[in-house]
C-alpha cells in the first residue's frame, strides 16, 4: 500500500472517531437535559447522506462531505440555519427553553470530551508502551549549535543541563523548548568540561521563529540523509535515504550541521552537492525552495534513545501532564499563525494527514490522534461565530448581563461565523495544494 494511501487512512480514521466522540459531547448533555436532538451526524448530509436511519427523535447517519460532523439541536441557531423552526413558539424540549447554564454545558461538551480523549490516550500510551527520551548519555557528542546561536555565548559539543534553572529531563526537547516556553536561561557543559548559564532574551522564542532558526540544536552526528523528504527539492533531484555528504560546492562535509550551515549560504541558487552511495561518489546539482530548504534530514536512528516504563498511576500522572504541554505548546504557537510568515504555515487536510507516518503503527496513530483531539479543542473554543466557542461566549453574555442576544443577531453571526471558516478551510487547504505544487 502506498505511503499515501496509508496516511490518508489514518487520517480518515483518526477525525471518524475523534468527531464522533466530540458530537457526544454534545448529545449526551441535551439527552440528559431533556432536549431533542434531531440528527446526529458524521461528516455532513448537503443534500444526501450515505447512510441514516432513524431512532426514536433522531435521525443518526453518515453524511458524503467529510469536512467534520454535528448534531442538530431543537431550537437552537446552529449551521443548519433552520429560521422555520425558530419562527415557532418555543418548546419545552428545545435548547432554547432550558436553562442558561444547562445551554452552556451543552455547548461545552464537545471540547470537554476532546480533552478527556486525548488525555486519556496519552495516559494509555505511557501505561502500555512508555515514552522515549533523549538524555546527554544518549548524546556523547553533544549538540551542534546554529552560528546564531554561537552569538548568545554556545559551542558546538555543549550539552544542555537545566533550562530556567530546572534540570532538563530530555535534551531532545530543547528547541521546543526555547521557541515556546519562555526561556531565558540555559545551562551547558561545554565540550571542554566547563559549566556555564547563558542568558537568552526574552523574546528568543519570535527571533527563532522571525529569522527560520526552528532547530538551533541538533545532534553532532555524521553527515548522512536519513530521510529524504518527497515533493521537496532534493527528492526531485534525486537523493537517496542513506545518502552521506561528502561535501557541498566543494567545502568538505564532517558532519550534519556543516551540511546545512552551507547549503543555508546559497539558499536562493544551485548547491553542488557530493554525496557517498553504494562506494561511489555522486554528484548532484539542487536548488532549495523558497524557504531556503531542499528537504533531507539527518539520521536519527544514530541517536540513542531511553526507554521509560510506567505503572498505572504514574502513567495517569505523566500521561496528562503529557496531554498538558502539548495544549500549552500548542497554544503558544498559536500566536505565530498572525504573522505574514504563519499564515503561509496554516495547513489543511493535506498537513494533518502528513502528521501521520507512512507506514502503519498503532502507537503513531495514537499520539497523532490525542494531538488532533487536543488541537480540535482548542479550535472549537475560540470565540468564532459557528464553533462551540462562539455559542459559549453569547451564553456567557447572557449569564453576565442577563440579556439574551436576538434571535436575527444570532443568525447574522452565524452566518458571518460560517463564511469565515469557509474561507480559513479554503486558505489553509490552498497552502496544501501550493506547498505541493511549488515544494
Amino acid at each position: 500500500m502506498s505511503p499515501f494511501a496509508v496516511k490518508a487512512i489514518q487520517l480518515i480514521l483518526s477525525l471518524s472517531i475523534l468527531i464522533v466522540l466530540h458530537e457526544l459531547g454534545h448529545f449526551i448533555p441535551a439527552k440528559l437535559f431533556k432536549t431533542r436532538v434531531e440528527k446526529f451526524f458524521l461528516f455532513f448530509d448537503v443534500k444526501f447522506a450515505l447512510v441514516k436511519k432513524k431512532i426514536g427523535d433522531t435521525v443518526y447517519g453518515i453524511g458524503w462531505l467529510p469536512l467534520g460532523g454535528y448534531v442538530k439541536i431543537s431550537g437552537m441557531i446552529d449551521e443548519s440555519m433552520d429560521k422555520e423552526q425558530m419562527a415557532q413558539p418555543p418548546q419545552p424540549w428545545e435548547f432554547r427553553s432550558k436553562p442558561a447554564w444547562q445551554r452552556l454545558i451543552i455547548m461545552l461538551g464537545g471540547v470537554t470530551v476532546n480533552i478527556i480523549v486525548g488525555m486519556l490516550i496519552y495516559v494509555g500510551i505511557m501505561y502500555f508502551h512508555g515514552e522515549y527520551i533523549t538524555t546527554n548519555e544518549d548524546m556523547p557528542n553533544g549538540y551542534a549549535v546554529d552560528e546564531s546561536f554561537e552569538a548568545y555565548g554556545f559551542q558546538d559539543g555543549d550539552k544542555i543541563l537545566r533550562v530556567n534553572g530546572k534540570e532538563f529531563r530530555d535534551v531532545s526537547d530543547i528547541n521546543k523548548e526555547l521557541l515556546l516556553r519562555d526561556v531565558t536561561a540555559v545551562e551547558v557543559r561545554h565540550s571542554d568540561g566547563n559549566v556555564e548559564t547563558i542568558n537568552l532574551p526574552e523574546d528568543i522564542g519570535s527571533v527563532m521563529f522571525e529569522s527560520d532558526v526552528i532547530e538551533p540544536f541538533i545532534p553532532l552526528l555524521q553527515p548522512v540523509m536519513d530521510t529524504v523528504i518527497p515533493d521537496y527539492p532534493a527528492f526531485s533531484a534525486g537523493f537517496k535515504n542513506g545518502d552521506r555528504i561528502v561535501s557541498v560546492n566543494g567545502t568538505p562535509i564532517e558532519y550534519y550541521h556543516d551540511f546545512r550551515a552551507e547549503v543555508k549560504k546559497r539558499k536562493d541558487s544551485v548547491n553542488t552537492i557530493v554525496v557517498s552511495r553504494g562506494g561511489e561518489n555522486v554528484s548532484i546539482d539542487v536548488t532549495p525552495n523558497e524557504n531556503g530548504q531542499i528537504g533531507v534530514d539527518y539520521d536519527r536512528s544514530l541517536i540513542s534513545r531511553t526507554h521509560v516504563t510506567y505503572g498505572l498511576g504514574a502513567s495517569f500522572s505523566r500521561g496528562i501532564g503529557y496531554g498538558y504541554d502539548i495544549l500549552r505548546d500548542y497554544v503558544k504557537q498559536f500566536k505565530y499563525v498572525f504573522t505574514a510568515k504563519g499564515a503561509t504555515q496554516i495547513g489543511g487536510f493535506g498537513a494533518i494527514g502528513n502528521l501521520f507516518p507512512p507506514t502503519w503503527s498503532w502507537v503513531a496513530f495514537w499520539h497523532t490522534t490525542a494531538l488532533i483531539s487536543i488541537i480540535l479543542a482548542f479550535m472549537n473554543v475560540l470565540p468564532i461565530p459557528a464553533l462551540d466557542g462562539g455559542h459559549v461566549a453569547f451564553l456567557l453574555y447572557e449569564m453576565v448581563t442577563g440579556r439574551k442576544p436576538g434571535d436575527k443577531f444570532l443568525e447574522y453571526a452565524q452566518m458571518i461565523g460560517f463564511f469565515l471558516l469557509i474561507a480559513l478551510v479554503l486558505f489553509a487547504n490552498g497552502n496544501d495544494i501550493y506547498r505541493w505544487l511549488f515544494q
